[in-house]
């Protein structure tokens, strides 16, 4: 039988929180430095994906890249294709190209909790200017939303939200506004150093997601031309590292969810929220981070613990096509959690295609929950 710590880590997997509530200092970031890898960068390309960072993603077809000591000669530290720049902590960087209107690029990571109404944070993240770049602007910030933006273009990230005009439905874009930066005060144009982009927000609470970049008009970028003879590229290009999201004020802890079970004897089952696939696809994306490290911490510290991964899809499909793909799904969260050192006996998996919908399958929410990954506890 688990005993009572066990019972308090599977709670707190539940919940998704893992705060140590009045630190303030406690940083809400996965992976805040870019050091924790998937493999080592190879190069640097303008219509790649950028899938080497643990818990950080693109969340649109603009390329952010991925830069380290480890990495081959375009994606090397200190020197790279972009230019020359020591870390500003640990080994490794991110770069995202900013300034220009048809073409940027993000980063983009999940919140280990979302973040609380009423309550003070302070972000803080580093940028530097590549030395290839003809242009600097004024206009970094950081975005905290609920829901996770995306887009599939490489224009600028903007919130499209769809209204009615003389009965018709029409498709109404604006741009974001960061909660931290995003003015025309400060010029970033320091190269080979690094300069802070940083403020305090207030919550409205709820915020599970930070995006980085430039999320104003090409007009409203303050885009400063440089005279540099070194420039290459197009337009202005920024290493950013060492991101920080601390809560200012002293933190309340969240109660725990009425769904999160008193007990994870064998047979309880337990839903994994936050585990993300390509559409139609296997493939784990790097989103899914923070519930899958959830899950590899409570298996690490209770090697006891025996448990079945299940896999579900909505009915859009074949039910042969369905039934293959959440068997696919699940044995890649078993692989994932393997190659991360937990022993493949301790692990099963199964898939149950579209033949178990906890909702309507009529409704793009219905179909959301459909899709989903679970776990099933075999032995304690």
């Amino acid at each position: 039988m688990m005993n009572r710590t066990t019972l308090i880590a599977a709670a707190l997997f539940v919940a998704g929180s893992t705060t140590a509530y009045g630190q303030q200092d406690t940083n809400l970031l996965f992976n805040p430095s870019f050091e924790a890898m998937t493999h080592c960068p190879e190069r640097v390309e303008a219509l790649g994906v950028m899938n080497e960072v643990e818990g950080w993603w693109q969340p649109t077809s603009g390329s952010s890249d991925y830069f380290n000591v480890c990495g081959m000669r375009e994606s090397s530290v200190p020197r790279n294709k972009m230019g020359f720049q020591a870390p500003h902590d640990g080994k490794g960087y991110c770069g995202i190209y900013c300034s220009q209107e048809h073409y940027r690029e993000y980063l983009q990571t999940e919140l280990r909790e979302p973040l609380q109404a009423g309550i003070r944070y302070r972000l803080t993240f580093w940028v530097s200017l590549a030395d290839k770049s003809p242009q600097a602007i004024a206009s970094l910030g950081g975005l905290l939303t609920t829901e996770r933006p995306s887009d599939t273009s490489w224009r600028p990230l903007m919130r499209r939200e769809k209204v009615s005009v003389d009965d018709a439905m029409q498709e109404i874009n604006t741009y974001y506004e960061p909660q931290v930066g995003g003015t025309t005060e400060i010029l970033f144009d320091a190269m080979r150093t690094w300069q802070p982009v940083s403020g305090i927000f207030t919550a409205q609470g709820g915020e599970r997601f930070l995006t980085i970049g430039n999320f104003a008009s090409f007009n409203r970028s303050r885009v400063v031309p440089l005279d540099n003879a070194n420039a290459l590229l197009q337009g202005a290009y920024y290493y950013v590292d060492d991101v920080s999201l601390v809560a200012v004020d002293t933190l309340v802890p969240p109660a725990l969810p009425s769904a999160a079970p008193a007990t994870l004897a064998r047979g309880v089952k337990v839903r994994m929220e936050g585990v993300f696939f390509a559409s139609g696809q296997s493939e784990i994306l790097q989103q899914s981070y923070r519930a899958l490290s959830q899950l590899l911490t409570l298996l690490t510290d209770h090697p006891s613990l025996h448990i079945e991964i299940q896999g579900h899809t909505d009915d859009q499909g074949t039910v042969a096509y369905n039934q293959r793909l959440s068997e696919a799904r699940a044995q890649a969260v078993v692989d994932y959690l393997v190659a991360h050192g937990i022993d493949r006996r301790r692990l099963s998996w199964r898939g149950f295609g579209e033949s178990n919908p906890v909702d309507s399958n009529d409704t793009d929410n219905g179909r959301r929950h459909n899709r989903r990954v679970e776990w099933l506890v075999t032995a304690e």
